[in-house]
């Protein structure tokens, strides 16, 4: 997006997110003066996303209780890989807007929020808003379920509403586990089951990861430039006399 400090627009089958980032200088109240920044999103469905038109969330007045839960999810994912006390103060937002649904959105917002994120972050540190990297970790998410039977990975929209078993994980590049939402939606399911949709899942994580780092090669090479050099001191505040120029006539 031209005018968002990151964006990625992420497609897995069908479905297709774009996601856009931007870093503010505040927090929410709770963190004035802690020294702490934060990480929180925003999600919502263009109205033509799914088959037939679906209302805009904004002329209800409120995200629906999927949206919001969905929003909390990505919030979380994020945080999950983030030094907050590295943000200093800043809060990243991530917009999340679904064009076209085709299952696993929530889990596309999650794999392409990263990318946008890092964008954004390596921007500031880049430029000395942050001084220093605010990363600890990388994130991405993946869709499993059980189908007629049978483990499936990356579900898309018949199979997630014929699913018996629906789960959406979230993980880290090194395999760590941020976050598992699973249902039996149509019966239990056991714990042999159970680990073989989180093997599963975690099998196809490095394949994101992958991804998102070519997407994110040259940012990362610069930023890596400059945390080799001992990283990047704040920028200095300008005077106001060079903002506005001499004064004409003088």
């Amino acid at each position: 997006m031209k005018f968002a400090q990151g964006s990625a627009l992420i497609e897995t089958g069908d479905t297709r997110v774009l996601v856009s980032a931007t870093l503010e200088r505040r927090v929410p109240p709770f963190l004035i003066n802690t020294q702490k920044g934060w990480a929180t999103a925003e999600y919502s469905m263009l109205p033509c996303a799914t088959p037939g038109r679906s209302r805009r969330e904004v002329s209800q007045g409120r995200p629906s209780g999927r949206s919001s839960e969905i929003q909390r999810l990505i919030g979380r994912s994020l945080r999950a890989v983030l030094d907050l006390k590295a943000l200093a103060e800043h809060t990243l937002t991530l917009d999340c807007d679904v064009l076209q649904a085709d299952g696993g959105t929530r889990t596309a917002s999650i794999t392409g929020a990263y990318v946008a994120a890092v964008q954004t972050a390596g921007a500031a540190f880049l430029q000395g808003d942050l001084q220093r990297w605010p990363f600890v970790g990388q994130v991405a998410a993946i869709s499993v379920g059980i189908v007629g039977g049978e483990p499936l990975l990356d579900l898309d929209a018949p199979e997630d509403q014929s699913a018996e078993v629906d789960m959406n994980v979230v993980a880290t590049a090194d395999g760590n586990v941020i976050e598992i939402q699973g249902t039996g939606e149509e019966r239990s399911f056991s714990r042999q089951e159970l680990d073989r949709l989180i093997d599963l899942a975690l099998g196809a994580v490095p394949h994101l990861v992958e991804r998102q780092n070519q997407a994110l090669a040259q940012i990362l090479e610069e930023v890596e430039a400059v945390r080799s050099h001992g990283g990047r001191t704040a920028a200095p505040p300008k005077d106001e006399r060079d903002l506005w120029g001499k004064p004409q006539g003088s």
